[in-house]
């Protein structure tokens, strides 16, 4: 099996667990993966129809559903008249980044629901261990997420 069939092979795995296991839809996962896996600089939408063999509205869909997140990127390609795309560096970093507004909406839901009912209740006890944790996950991920980008910059530093 030569490489561009391992490569495929390995971005089509990812994109069925993402799809399956992660809750993304699967065309956006095999345009993700397909980004992921190129050994090409950049892609078009229509170079994505042709390699995964889906439609111009799924590629569209996949796109907009990915670039706002910050997985992939639209980037200039002179001479061209069509759009180009990328995965996105620092892209797993970001994603992760983030989350860290998912987990200050759900700290705060927390501290709403406390308010509301009386201390000593069940609700209460619930929704201080729900405010506990996601205080917990915020102080923790916010230093990791630095400290993976310190450490991962100091591994491999940009080319000049």
């Amino acid at each position: 099996m030569g490489t561009n069939e391992r490569l495929r092979e390995a971005a089509e795995k990812l994109a069925l667990t993402l799809s399956a296991g992660g809750g993304m839809q699967r065309s956006t996962a095999r345009v993700l993966t397909a980004l992921l896996y190129t050994e090409q600089d950049t892609m078009t939408a229509a170079d994505l129809c042709a390699e995964l063999s889906i439609s111009s509205g799924a590629v569209s869909t996949a796109i907009k559903h990915l670039m706002p997140v910050g997985l992939i990127e639209r980037v200039p390609a002179p001479g061209s008249r069509r759009d180009h795309y990328r995965f996105r560096a620092g892209a797993w970093a970001a994603l992760m980044s983030q989350q860290n507004t998912l987990l200050a909406t759900m700290r705060d839901s927390a501290q709403e629901g406390i308010d509301a009912t009386g201390p000593d209740t069940v609700t209460a006890r619930r929704l201080h261990e729900m405010q506990d944790f996601y205080t917990f996950m915020l102080n923790e991920l916010v230093p990791l997420i630095d400290r993976w980008r310190e450490q991962y910059t100091a591994d491999h530093p940009a080319p000049n």
